[in-house]
């Protein structure tokens, strides 16, 4: 849910160079004025001109591009923190419930600059990769910011991932600086530093040599306890020097808004992760429209932030988007708890909830759900996968969220390109993705021709704009498989737009269900099988069959209490949807497999299906 050669596109210069690397660079221009009839571009199939509204596009095609009613903002990460701080000094910046810390916004400014100082004096500099490895912390928000602050490059690492995983991460993208926590549920995070990097446990901190990780100089461990070979956080705190605090001075006006800032790895369901790479442009400007359209920017708001910070959601949704909006971002638990989010909502008067929709199910089923109050809610974000229109339903009547939006993106493109408004009509809030969001161009296309489809019919969803990642770290191939030569970006979702201009999604290209030359959306199906009253979550899939080529497979979780058979099921599909989009293999299960982000892993319930179905 991202390609590269030189192209101007709304006053974004690509570099020819290809895959990304610190010889890549970026440049911005002025955005040319609709008005004066400037940018026009001429598609592939040779239809149109620029269409320069969302509400009006010719020939009925499926292209739209926002109104930008606010201009894109030009300052790096260090100046959105200097800007906010200055404005609200005294108001309140993070809170970690469950670790008891809270820190105001200049609170916060003081410690990211003894830390970016630090940081400094260990060594790390201009262009360095520093990975961030860890649950949602204090140390993890400081250390994004520090990164920025002295441009460095922050590295997300998958606080799930195992020891083979980060061994890869490290070596993609040539980390010389990992800022780790102690632990992770079962995960000894020191102990599979150790097991790629064996030379840590007698180098000198900061002196590293590393026969498997050549690049990595230094590791820096959260937290109490000693741990050879690394420096503690606290101590780095305190390591900086008037120089470095000179230096931090310095590169607030050397820094540039176009140079990248941050490394995020997709999933790599279908490969090894790809890393990709954002810079402050990207993410400055993502999380202001992400609040823009939620109203952060005319009031006050405390956002309850469930999701983690390693994802795109997490940091530039929550921690970014706060910092930038000068609000409140309330992490309740170093990972996501149902329970302990729905106790920060009563004690911290949250207004604004994020969360995917399983995060959300998990709340509204949860058994002490009446026992918290929810009336501080007024809006919030459903993101991450797609949303079941009774879960939007159920949110807004259950946890008050009237103003409640759904958001639609991916890593490669900052994340959020399409948002619901608050004013978009709730049939539409519940049931699409929304419009394109402002300054980015969408286009449905169909995936073998590459040509634009008429209004309301399934193609590829693509995306043009500032969002759009730099690139894919040192890997041109897959680069250039994602962008364009003329800067769109493919997605790999199947969506369709409709007159005016919202979008619906129907799910991953691979997801797509082929049965007997029927086209089967999964998620069509998940969405009617949601009203069934006995049903808390289902997901949809597809199983090879010899005759049909493929069938449809429901994984089924039910409400506490409830028990159902699978002819149940069917019975309530029959007469209702088309009968080959009704599930031949039906499972009940208590858990899907997920990512730590809560999206499912479709492809490892597949697994799952075809061993069962050779047995």
């Amino acid at each position: 849910m991202l390609r590269f050669r030189t192209f101007a596109q709304h006053g974004r210069r690509v570099s020819s160079a290809g895959a990304v690397g610190l010889s890549s660079t970026t440049t911005s221009a002025t955005p040319p004025c609709p008005s004066s009839g400037l940018d026009c571009y001429r598609l592939t199939v040779a239809l149109t001109s620029r269409c320069l509204s969302t509400t009006s596009c010719v020939h009925n095609l499926s292209y739209r591009q926002a109104d930008p009613a606010l201009p894109l903002l030009g300052k790096t990460i260090g100046q959105i923190v200097d800007d906010t701080t200055e404005k609200f000094p005294d108001r309140e910046y993070v809170v970690f419930s469950r670790d008891k810390v809270r820190r105001t916004f200049s609170q916060f400014r003081e410690e990211c600059d003894r830390l970016a100082a630090g940081l400094l004096a260990t060594g790390v500099g201009r262009d360095d990769c520093v990975g961030i490895w860890g649950p949602s912390t204090l140390e993890w928000v400081l250390t994004q910011f520090a990164t920025a602050r002295i441009g460095a490059i922050l590295v997300n690492i998958n606080p799930a991932y195992r020891q083979d995983e980060l061994e890869y991460a490290l070596k993609k993208v040539g980390v010389k600086t990992i800022v780790s926590a102690q632990s992770f549920k079962t995960q000894n995070y020191y102990e599979m530093l150790n097991g790629i990097c064996p030379e840590m446990t007698t180098a000198t901190p900061g002196n590293i040599k590393s026969e498997n990780l050549p690049m990595l100089k230094s590791v820096v461990m959260m937290g109490k306890g000693n741990f050879p070979g690394t420096f503690s956080f606290d101590d780095v705190m305190d390591m900086g020097k008037e120089d470095h605090f000179k230096h931090i001075e310095k590169m607030k006006s050397v820094l540039q808004f176009d140079q990248p800032v941050n490394i995020q790895f997709t999933s790599g369901t279908t490969g090894k992760p790809k890393g990709a790479t954002l810079t402050h442009h990207n993410i400055v400007n993502n999380s202001y429209f992400i609040g823009a359209v939620l109203k952060y920017h005319e009031q006050e708001h405390r956002i309850g932030v469930p999701v983690p910070l390693y994802h795109c959601f997490g940091m530039v949704g929550g921690s970014l988007c706060a910092m930038v909006h000068g609000n409140t971002c309330v992490f309740p638990s170093p990972s996501f708890e149902p329970e302990a989010s729905l106790k920060g909502i009563q004690e911290e008067r949250i207004t604004s909830q994020y969360g995917t929709p399983t995060m959300f199910i998990d709340m509204l089923n949860h058994p002490n759900f009446n026992q918290y109050d929810m009336s501080s809610l007024t809006t919030g974000i459903m993101a991450g996968s797609p949303c079941p229109i009774e879960t939007m339903k159920q949110t807004r009547s259950l946890m008050n969220m009237k103003d409640v939006c759904i958001a639609y993106g991916l890593t490669e493109v900052s994340p959020v390109i399409c948002q619901t408004e608050m004013h978009d009509p709730v049939d539409l809030r519940v049931s699409t993705v929304g419009k394109p969001s402002p300054h980015n161009e969408i286009k449905i296309i169909d995936p073998q021709s590459g040509e634009l489809v008429p209004y309301n019919t399934p193609g590829e969803l693509c995306s043009r704009g500032y969002t759009t990642m730099v690139g894919y770290w040192k890997d041109e191939v897959k680069t250039k498989e994602a962008i364009d030569q003329t800067g769109w970006f493919h997605s790999g979702d199947i969506a369709t737009m409709n007159e005016e201009g919202y979008i619906t999604m129907a799910g991953r290209i691979k997801d797509l269900v082929i049965r007997g030359g029927e086209n089967i959306y999964p998620t069509e199906i998940e969405q009617f099988l949601y009203k069934h009253p006995k049903i808390e979550d289902v997901q949809v899939i597809g199983v090879p069959d010899e005759r049909m080529g493929e069938e449809l497979c429901a994984w089924i979780r039910l409400k506490a209490g409830q028990e159902a058979t699978p002819e149940e099921i069917k019975a309530f599909c029959k007469g209702k949807i088309s009968h080959f989009k009704i599930p031949r293999y039906i499972e009940f299960v208590d858990e899907f497999p997920l990512t730590v982000t809560g999206k499912v892993q479709k492809f490892k319930m597949r697994q799952v299906m075809e061993a069962k179905m050779k047995k």
